[in-house]
């Protein structure tokens, strides 16, 4: 039976570097972000849905989604923000269900569903073991404001729309703690992997 594990964080806290790592250990990796980009396309059933439960002000001239503009709108108001999920989530759901599925099917002892929504969306129960890479709030803001162009309120709107990572961090079965090197980071995961019996 292959091992499946959800693997989240917090915006900005360096799950996509964790993410990067499993390379080195043959672990194929489902990106949520990546596939949530991929259903929104034109062309897919939620693209549609979005132009229609938001209007085609969130379209730019080739007719792709503006994200930012549609990121300005549900950020700033909740019910949009769950209107806009329950669209792209069952969407993305359904595509890395699939992707898992060839992995396992092709013969992969381990398959990382890589979700930054893991706990907000209620599915830890698609994985068999979960890891949260964890930061510091101010580190948070900090890489937001640095890495986005961010104000500190803009950045503070981001991290407040996701459930605590200390939170997160005391729901899951193992922490990253990426508040130090990359390498450090890197010997985390490491031992995770040989206490799972993966390595």
């Amino acid at each position: 039976m292959a091992l499946i594990i959800g693997l989240t964080g917090s915006i900005a806290s360096g799950k996509s570097t964790v993410s990067l790592m499993f390379d080195d250990h043959n672990i194929p990796v489902v990106d949520a972000d990546k596939i949530s980009r991929e259903v929104v396309n034109p062309g897919e059933i939620a693209y549609d849905q979005i132009i229609e439960a938001f209007g085609k002000q969130v379209l730019r001239e080739d007719k792709t989604l503006n994200r930012e503009k549609l990121g300005e709108i549900i950020f700033a108001d909740e019910a949009k923000r769950k209107q806009l999920n329950d669209i792209v989530h069952p969407a993305v759901r359904e595509k890395m269900l699939m992707r898992k599925d060839g992995y396992v099917k092709a013969g992969a002892a381990c398959v990382v569903l890589d979700i930054p929504l893991l706990f907000e969306s209620k599915l830890a129960y698609l994985v068999d073991k979960t890891i949260v890479v964890y930061v510091d709030e101010h580190v948070q803001i900090e890489r937001l404001m640095k890495r986005n162009g961010y104000s500190e309120k803009e950045a503070k709107q981001r991290i407040a729309s996701q459930i605590p990572v200390k939170e997160k961090a005391a729901m899951a079965d193992a922490v990253i703690d990426n508040n130090g090197t990359k390498h450090a980071s890197y010997e985390q995961l490491e031992e995770i992997l040989r206490t799972w019996g993966i390595r």
